[in-house]
C-alpha cells in the first residue's frame, strides 16, 4: 500500500487550500461530513434499510459538497463573508430628530464620543 502525501499550505501568509477548497470552506466540508455521519446513524437506528440510508446520505452529501465547492469557486477566500456583510448594510437611514446631527459631540475621558441616553435606542454602556 502506497503512502499518500497531500500538500496543504502553499506558502507563508497565504491561506490554506486543499483540493480546490479555500480557507473556511474546508471547515464547512468537515462539518458536513460529521453531520452526514450522524444522519446515517440516526436513519440506521430508526430501522431504515441500509441501502436507502446510503442513498439518502450520499445524495445529500453530493449536493452539499457541490454547493460548497461552487461557493469556494465563486467567492474565493473572503468573498462569501463580504457578500454576507454587504447584505447587512441598510439601504436607508431614517432619523426623526435632527438634533443628533446639529449638536456638537462631547467626548468622555477615553476619547470616545459620549451620547445622550435619550438619543440612544438602548441604554448600553460604551
Amino acid at each position: 500500500m502506497a503512502n499518500s502525501v497531500y500538500k496543504i499550505n502553499k506558502g507563508i501568509n497565504k491561506s490554506i487550500e486543499f483540493k480546490g477548497l479555500k480557507a473556511q470552506y474546508i471547515w464547512y466540508v468537515a462539518v458536513t461530513i460529521f453531520i452526514l455521519l450522524v444522519l446515517f446513524s440516526i436513519l440506521y437506528f430508526l430501522g431504515i434499510n441500509q441501502y436507502l440510508c446510503l442513498v439518502i446520505v450520499g445524495g445529500t452529501g453530493f449536493w452539499v459538497l457541490k454547493v460548497i465547492f461552487g461557493l469556494s469557486k465563486k467567492y474565493g477566500e473572503h468573498g462569501l463573508m463580504k457578500a454576507m456583510a454587504k447584505k447587512m448594510i441598510p439601504t436607508v437611514l431614517r432619523s426623526n430628530d435632527r438634533n443628533i446631527f446639529q449638536k456638537p459631540l462631547k467626548y468622555n475621558q477615553y476619547g470616545k464620543a459620549a451620547t445622550n441616553s435619550r438619543n440612544r435606542r438602548n441604554n448600553l454602556p460604551g
